[in-house]
């Protein structure tokens, strides 16, 4: 597992979001991730894992 970190705008490329919506769903806590300074930072290892279990739930829930 990479233990990279990403930024907010490195995550919302990887996940092919806006930042508008990466900053939002991180805030929500929906999106795995902390800040350091008041910026956001994803580790890249967990946002694998939490792609992972999403897309795993939506299997179940359909």
């Amino acid at each position: 597992m990479s233990d990279e970190i990403l930024t907010l705008k490195e995550l919302a490329s990887y996940l092919k979001l806006t930042e508008k919506t990466a900053y939002r769903l991180a805030a929500e806590g929906k999106l795995p991730g902390f800040k350091v300074g008041g910026s956001w930072r994803f580790k890249v290892s967990t946002i694998q894992d939490w792609i992972k279990e999403n897309t795993e739930a939506t299997k179940k829930n359909t």
